[in-house]
């Protein structure tokens, strides 16, 4: 399994980073839609809809994206307001909806709530690529946190952090993550000064990385419960060793849409 997991992202980290450093804005956008699009395709299987409605959403999903990609100049001013209400999303309803297990099972419900999940992440995604570097960095954010929580986590867990959503996550690895980042984040602005937005002081910065952090643990507690509740492992199995597409974008679609607004807030502050 390791192997496998190992072989697959050497072979997606390469094509990852050319797309990001390489690729114009619109193939990217366009490689990037297609990807998160299987993750729409693997989010309607979760939500119970057939076949043919997983199709229906994921074609619906890229034809969001066509069209942002077709018309950017219509889309974009609109696009702090659609990483604003992203938030409030994960902030007011998948919170709640992890804390207290709900049980949705209304199809139309889940893949709307699908669609917010994964478009606002795609959206900042897009934007974010004319500044590959910052991209890389602030996505990096999440990967240590990943990374740190689940070393930590077989090192040291013991409480467990939501044992009926993802029995394998502990305080421990919470931890793990938030000491993880703060390391990053003193290497990043040591090595790479200014590559992170500034949010006024490094404290604050610092502050809203660990911010950022605790709101992707929802996003892969929020995944995790969604497969819980149709009996599933992973969400799909298109990536050996890794899952689904979903199984590796969990906690950027929380983090992302929020990095994105910081971004932006940033330079309107400084502009």
């Amino acid at each position: 399994m390791l192997g496998r997991r190992i072989l697959t992202a050497a072979v997606l980290l390469p094509l990852a980073l050319a797309g990001l450093f390489v690729a114009s804005r619109q193939t990217w956008g366009l490689a990037s839609a297609i990807v998160v699009a299987i993750g729409a395709w693997e989010w309607a299987r979760l939500s119970s809809a057939g076949h043919a409605g997983r199709l229906v959403f994921a074609a619906f999903f890229l034809a969001c994206c066509a069209a942002v990609l077709r018309l950017p100049g219509s889309f974009e001013p609109l696009s702090p307001y659609v990483w604003t209400a992203a938030l409030l999303f994960w902030l007011v309803a998948a919170t709640p909806w992890v804390v207290k297990r709900w049980h949705v099972r209304s199809v139309p419900v889940l893949l709307a709530t699908g669609w917010w999940v994964l478009f606002p992440a795609w959206l900042a995604a897009w934007t974010l690529q004319p500044q590959p570097g910052r991209l890389l960095v602030l996505m990096g954010t999440i990967w240590v946190a990943d990374s740190a929580a689940y070393f930590a986590g077989r090192r040291f867990g013991r409480r467990k952090l939501a044992p009926l959503v993802s029995p394998g996550k502990s305080w421990e690895g919470v931890i793990g993550a938030i000491a993880g980042v703060a390391i990053y984040f003193v290497l990043v602005e040591s090595l790479w000064p200014g590559l992170l937005p500034s949010g006024g002081s490094p404290v604050a910065t610092l502050l809203f990385l660990e911010a950022v952090v605790a709101l992707s643990i929802v996003g892969d507690l929020f995944e995790s419960w969604m497969k819980r509740e149709v009996g599933l492992k992973d969400s799909g199995s298109i990536l050996p060793g890794h899952g689904g597409i979903l199984d590796r974008l969990d906690s950027l679609t929380a983090a992302l849409p929020v990095m994105a607004l910081f971004v932006w807030w940033t330079m309107e502050r400084s502009a």
